[in-house]
């Protein structure tokens, strides 16, 4: 069935445009609650955390409009990492919880992501659900006055996410000793992810904490890591950690100023909890995207990579199905689900300290656990309302031949990005010549085709 507002990670657009309008917030807020508000006479409880976009001072207000409105108590957190969101909608027994966040996109998107008593991120069936309510009238989801719900802000979150966080690192050990450069990337975590590393031990450099409203993974962040690099290497750290702009992802730079992705970090969580006896399963799952040498050196441990389709919802359905206890993304979303329900970057960043703290080896040695085959990923973009150029002959003809060109060599995957309009091509295999020969052949027939439609 298709969708009108959610994609892959929530609903996601540019702030004050559809579909992040106020009204859909509102509608929104409408929807879940008469979803998620049971018959009983019991007061009904949503939760709602931001990251450090202006468009949040917009949105949040609707939200709670909406969600007063259907007759559901509002508390709201101001700026919490997605993870803490989670973990807080559990723990404070609310109905629903959401994060207003377009995680590692620039300042202008925004997006709303919601999650359920449990903390897990909602089921397609029931986004569906919410859709299908979202598009009566506004005066649809009302309740009599009498049970209109209250709104109040909680100052605690942030201490209380702290200490969830700390818990999961083992007690037998410290970070005293370690120079650690944290990138927050002026997002949800500015203040909570240097005040953990801090109280566990660690000598911490700050960057991206002094978010403005514009600046969110502005030139900071996961996803632009220069700064961080540049900080290691100033201040002769012995390892910098990079956030995204909702902290549910976590990238790496060891004190030689090499960037260590995701894919890296799950082979030594792996690995790690394999010799420790704490993996649920032989094995981990992870996208589509994860690079063929994770798979050859999970292999060599006689550990199974389990491969989903790209976001981290889909990796943790596949871990709740079968019970694995570690996955995640490329990008850096880890999801350890003996401690959260979701991505969590700072907390995957703990464990990966965790294991050089142990070791008494530096970052360079420990963070990079295998040699990735080479892979190349380009994205084009295109014009929404626009024909979808996946569909162009010109482009399904030549990806046919990218994959014959890689057959038992490598592998080629495009697809349509599920947050942004952009179409993503990625290539990988031993042959670096042939890989980037087949990228490049695919991405101008999507160029075309994009320039034609």
């Amino acid at each position: 069935m298709s969708r009108a507002y959610f994609g892959t990670d929530g609903i996601r657009g540019t702030a004050n445009k559809f579909p992040m309008t106020p009204e859909v917030a509102m509608r929104v807020g409408l929807a879940a609650g008469k979803r998620f508000r049971s018959a009983d006479d019991r007061r009904h409880l949503v939760v709602i955390g931001k990251d450090t976009r202006l468009s949040g001072y917009m949105l949040e207000p609707a939200l709670t409009a909406g969600f007063t409105a259907a007759g559901m108590d509002v508390v709201l957190f101001g700026p919490l990492p997605t993870p803490a969101v989670a973990m807080l909608t559990r723990s404070l027994r609310a109905d629903l919880g959401v994060m207003l966040s377009a995680s590692h996109n620039k300042f202008a998107d925004n997006g709303i992501k919601l999650f359920g008593p449990d903390g897990y991120k909602l089921s397609d069936a029931a986004e569906i659900e919410i859709e299908q309510l979202m598009d009566a009238g506004l005066d649809a989801h009302l309740v009599e006055a009498s049970k209109l719900g209250r709104a109040r802000r909680i100052d605690d979150a942030q201490a209380r996410y702290v200490e969830i966080v700390k818990a999961t690192f083992p007690k037998r050990l410290s970070l005293k000793g370690l120079r650690i450069v944290i990138d927050a990337a002026n997002g949800a975590a500015y203040q909570v992810a240097p005040v953990a590393l801090y109280e566990l031990g660690a000598e911490v450099i700050k960057i991206g904490v002094e978010p403005n409203g514009f600046n969110i993974n502005e030139e900071v962040g996961s996803t632009d890591t220069k700064a961080l690099k540049d900080a290691v290497l100033k201040y002769r750290a012995d390892i910098g950690i990079a956030l995204d702009g909702d902290a549910d992802r976590v990238v790496i730079v060891d004190e030689k100023g090499h960037v260590i992705d995701g894919d890296q970090l799950m082979a030594l969580i792996a690995k790690n909890w394999k010799q420790q006896g704490t993996l649920t399963k032989p094995g981990i799952v992870a996208t589509v995207m994860s690079n063929l040498g994770l798979e050859r050196f999970l292999k060599s441990l006689s550990l199974k990579l389990e491969r989903t389709n790209v976001g981290d919802r889909y990796v943790v359905e596949q871990m709740r199905a079968k019970g694995y206890n570690v996955g995640g993304e490329q990008s850096g979303h880890i999801i350890l689900s003996d401690f959260s329900t979701t991505g969590d970057g700072l907390l995957a960043a703990l464990q990966v300290l965790a294991v050089i703290v142990e070791s008494g080896k530096p970052a360079s040695e420990v963070c990079q656990q295998f040699e990735p085959a080479p892979q190349i990923l380009e994205n084009v973009r295109y014009e929404r309302g626009k024909p979808d150029p996946m569909e162009a002959a010109t482009v399904k003809a030549a990806i046919k031949d990218a994959e014959e060109l890689l057959k038992g060599t490598g592998r080629m995957l495009v697809r349509k990005s599920g947050t942004e309009p952009l179409v993503r091509i990625m290539a990988e295999g031993d042959d670096e010549k042939l890989v980037r020969s087949a990228v490049n052949d695919v991405k101008a027939a999507v160029v075309a085709a994009a320039k034609a439609a």
